[in-house]
């Protein structure tokens, strides 16, 4: 062997090197707000991060061999989630948007056939290539502002065909777009036109058909339910989550969003993954989550479409130390808005959070909320999901909307943008 031969086996291997960059790690074990390394490096092998530090401490690598990025001072993040969406759906309900600031209440809108059954029929309506299509652009727009893991929810089919027809799009989109597609069952939205004034029923019905099939078919990694008066009873959820425990598919809620039905108290009950909305939420619901390391997902776009004044209790979950996540919750009717980095803004101006808060709501603690591991955080062994950013620190992240500071997305180690 020769020298040049010895001198190479000592140096270390990457994939990619990127140099004169500061990182946010979103790394508790360095610091309670960022995780910052100020002038470090990465390494990335195999699609996962393989090296993050200083970079006076990077070690040696074949520099003619190893591609090498000179970020030029600029930011990584972790990749950005979008923990909480209904990306899969047709029409859309502009129509009563306006209807509503003209002055028609919500009853003359649901007389008119309004509300989420006419997003039931539009999605009923829908084959599965219209809503891959219209999915397929929501995720580019995600995409595009660094996101590159996406929730996304059924709940629009309210039928055991419609409701695998939405799941097996959010499947295809899986499969067929760089994005990461998590899928939630959420058959228990809302009481489809047949079974009017006769939930038990209904319930029974996502229960026993339902449930078993998407099941079977492996088309969920989750089961959501929207506990509410306008949705289900805690007793009816509590049928949902046991049929969920059966098929040992994890839990979530839509929970204490118009009043306090005690849902994140249920949720937290069986462990679940999140509690999300949460505006009505009290002391005893934050302290059972915090037992249980159930995630709270706050919701900032449907509070400002729906022109809500009821405030999560953000200090009552900093108080019981609770994790705070963000996520878009698009949906045509309380949330037709499809983009993080305003979630971002809307969670510091609306919610009070503070600029570091709102970044780990969509890095670390929204991976929580999903159950992932692998991800939401820069460290060695995990995913290589990371973002490239143009700024200055990482609080403008939330700072400023409308100019997209992003410069490079990468997705296990692969450069998307």
């Amino acid at each position: 062997m020769t020298a040049n031969e010895v001198n190479a086996s000592e140096k270390q291997s990457f994939d990619l090197v990127i140099t004169n960059v500061h990182i946010a790690t979103m790394d508790n074990a360095i610091d309670s707000q960022y995780g910052t390394i100020l002038n470090a490096a990465l390494g990335i092998l195999n699609g996962k991060i393989a090296w993050c530090g200083s970079a006076a401490d990077f070690p040696e690598f074949d520099s003619l061999q190893t591609p090498v990025i000179n970020a030029k001072g600029k930011w990584i993040t972790p990749s950005l989630i979008d923990c909480h969406t209904h990306i899969v759906c047709a029409g859309n309900r502009a129509n009563e948007f306006e209807m509503r600031l003209n002055g028609a209440s919500y009853q003359e809108i649901a007389a008119q056939g309004g509300g989420i059954i006419s997003t039931v029929k539009a999605t009923r309506e829908a084959d599965h290539e219209g809503l891959f299509v219209t999915a397929k652009d929501r995720l580019n727009a995600l995409l595009n502002e660094g996101v590159t893991t996406v929730e996304i929810k059924s709940g629009y089919g309210l039928d055991l065909e419609n409701e695998i027809k939405m799941l097996e799009v959010a499947e295809q989109l899986n499969q067929h777009h760089p994005i990461d597609v998590q899928k939630t069952f959420l058959g228990a939205h809302a009481l489809p036109p047949e079974y009017k004034d006769d939930a038990d029923s209904y319930i029974a019905l996502v229960c026993d058909e339902m449930m078993p099939k998407v099941a079977e078919l492996k088309l969920a990694d989750a089961v959501d339910a929207f506990c509410e008066g306008v949705g289900f009873s805690n007793e009816q959820t509590r049928r949902v989550f046991d049929a969920a425990k059966k098929y040992d598919l994890s839990v979530k809620l839509h929970a204490e969003q118009l009043s306090n039905l005690k849902g994140a108290e249920l949720v937290a009950e069986y462990n679940g993954l999140s509690a999300d909305h949460i505006e009505f939420l009290d002391e005893s619901g934050v302290v059972a989550m915090a037992k249980a390391n159930t995630v709270a997902v706050l919701l900032p776009g449907a509070f400002y479409f729906l022109r809500e004044t009821q405030l999560p209790p953000i200090d009552l979950l900093r108080k019981h130390k609770v994790a705070m996540a963000i996520a878009t919750d698009f949906n045509p009717g309380t949330s037709p808005i499809c983009s993080v980095q305003l979630m971002l803004n809307m969670a510091c101006t609306l919610f009070r959070l503070t600029p570091a808060e709102s970044l780990a709501g969509v890095t670390v603690n929204a991976a929580k909320a999903l159950g992932l591991t692998d991800r939401g955080v820069i460290r060695v062994g995990l995913n290589a999901d990371f973002a490239l950013w143009d700024i200055d620190s990482p609080a403008q992240l939330s700072y400023q909307y409308g100019v997209n500071p992003l410069k490079g997305l990468w997705k296990d180690g692969q450069q998307l943008k």
